[in-house]
């Protein structure tokens, strides 16, 4: 999908044709598409199909006047009533009139500025555009991390009483999230460094200042990440143990279960032998043996109480 912006009188329109001072964004983009940029502005297409691949690395370029900036955006999808958080590639590629993004899918950070929500965004300040995506890259991976966060609290307390695999296998879903989102936190944060060292891109007073922003906000979402990881793990192996440990107990209280009911069972056995047994033709003799058999079977229920066996 190939969709032009561009910023007019202080609003942002969705025009027809590559304009100066548009801004150019691919979403998942056809060949017709990409030749389409390529021809119309003269970027490299090495530039144009790397975010098309989602194992490519963040790193940043410049070849031919043109900046081409990788970096990972955080994604989340709902799959069978939970949530899979990952990340994605997105290229931004500065051009000297223009400037581009390209991504596989559309994202809550594109969409804010699809939508004209962000403050200050005209589509002709490139360099100005570069660095409110990443910073809203980088609040949105706070974002994600503490909803992981609040997500193994509740699984945390399903695991208290649980015996299946199902909350280990939801934290295990979690944990692996955790590492992408550390990966490409570190990869990021190489490539904002990279621009606050290098002159690739001209920044402002006003500009240095968002992006050293952007680099405090990376390094929180760095350590954040770190921090659920290694709580997540320990989580996981102590759990594992609780599950077993909860199946040992159910164990127990049925086994303690059988032998209260083994008791009349073998009391009526007795009796219902072919051999002389003590009052076995007095009219009392059923209610007697009801009574022996509720007064073995409370010392027996007392007895395994005693042993916390319930």
């Amino acid at each position: 999908m190939l969709n032009i912006y561009k910023t007019i009188d202080n609003s942002l329109y969705e025009i027809d044709d590559f304009e100066n001072g548009a801004w150019i964004n691919l979403i998942d983009p056809t060949e017709d598409e990409l030749h389409r940029v390529n021809q119309a502005l003269d970027v490299d297409m090495d530039f144009l199909r790397a975010p098309l691949d989602d194992e490519e690395s963040s790193r940043i370029e410049k070849d031919d006047g043109h900046v081409f900036i990788l970096v990972d955006i955080p994604m989340v999808e709902e799959e069978e009533g939970s949530y899979v958080y990952y990340t994605l590639p997105l290229g931004i590629i500065i051009l000297e009139n223009n400037i581009v993004t390209i991504c596989l899918k559309d994202s809550y950070i594109i969409d804010q500025f699809k939508e004209n929500r962000v403050k200050n965004f005209w589509t002709f300040k490139k360099n100005r555009f570069v660095l409110q995506i990443l910073f809203r890259m980088a609040t949105r991976y706070l974002l994600y991390l503490k909803q992981i966060d609040k997500m193994s609290s509740k699984i945390e307390r399903q695991l208290h009483k649980s015996m299946k695999n199902k909350e280990l296998i939801q934290l295990l879903d979690l944990e692996k999230s955790l590492v992408y989102f550390s990966t490409s936190l570190k990869a990021n944060e190489i490539v904002m460094e990279k621009l606050l060292r290098l002159e690739f891109i001209k920044l402002y007073p006003e500009d240095q200042d968002l992006l050293e922003d952007v680099i405090i906000e990376n390094k929180q979402a760095i350590e954040m990440a770190s921090i659920y990881s290694n709580i997540l793990s320990g989580m996981m192996d102590a759990f594992a143990s609780i599950i077993s440990n909860n199946l040992n107990i159910v164990m127990k209280f049925l086994a303690s279960i059988t032998i209260v009911m083994s008791i009349p069972t073998m009391i009526f056995s007795f009796y219902g032998m072919n051999v002389g047994l003590p009052m076995q033709n007095s009219p009392y003799a059923f209610l007697m043996i009801i009574g022996l058999t509720i007064l073995f079977g409370a010392i027996a229920v007392f007895a395994l109480a005693k042993k916390k066996m319930f």
